[in-house]
């Protein structure tokens, strides 16, 4: 007998996390995309050095959850894989779509996307499925999705960064250069490269400095 492998499309219930306030003296907004293995209420520690007057950090979860090493008492999350990736993608691009509607964030506030290691591809992905004309796009550790050309980046004018360590054991300095070329034929005159002696971490003097 042979297999079927069939869709269907039902409702799911995701969370998210935040960190300090939206006020009237927030000025800036951002929208963290986390890395394999992270939960996001966790990842917010990186933002912690942030004015919380002027900073609000929004941080979406990943909706593929697992058990990180073997005495199951650690969990951690994963954006995409190989399996059914543009399902899955559009499937977060809707997520991230009522995280927005749920924020209803203020047209003043100066909006920073910002993706570490596997939360690049999804945050570049939204940013140019949805022209979101963000202030900053911040791309920390991570690779450019493949299938994503100028044309796919034409509208963006914002201010784009491009942040790596390196001793990062993910990516090589070939890589690093294809990553780096890349990103400038993407962003033109937009791009800013930090380039930071340092392993796969989130770079927190980078974030402060972004601010």
């Amino acid at each position: 007998m042979k297999s079927q492998e069939k869709e269907i499309l039902y409702t799911i219930t995701n969370s998210y996390s935040t960190l300090n306030t939206l006020t009237e003296t927030t000025k800036n907004v951002w929208f963290v995309c986390h890395g394999m293995g992270y939960l996001s209420r966790y990842f917010l520690k990186y933002f912690k050095g942030l004015d919380p007057k002027t900073n609000y950090i929004i941080a979406p979860q990943a909706a593929s959850k697992y058990y990180i090493n073997s005495n199951f008492r650690h969990v951690g999350a994963s954006w995409l894989t190989k399996e059914n990736t543009k399902i899955e993608t559009e499937n977060i691009m809707k997520y991230f779509d009522t995280v927005f509607q749920n924020e209803n964030l203020p047209k003043t506030v100066n909006l920073i996307v910002f993706g570490y290691s596997q939360g690049v591809s999804v945050a570049m992905r939204y940013v140019s499925s949805r022209q979101i004309q963000c202030q900053q796009l911040i791309l920390h550790s991570g690779g450019i999705p493949k299938e994503l050309n100028v044309e796919d980046l034409a509208f963006y004018t914002g201010k784009a960064h491009l942040i790596c360590g390196t001793k990062d054991k993910y990516i090589t300095k070939e890589r690093l250069t294809l990553e780096i070329d890349k990103a400038k034929k993407l962003f033109k005159t937009h791009l800013n490269t930090i380039i930071f002696d340092g392993m796969h971490e989130v770079n927190i003097k980078a974030i402060n400095e972004l601010a």
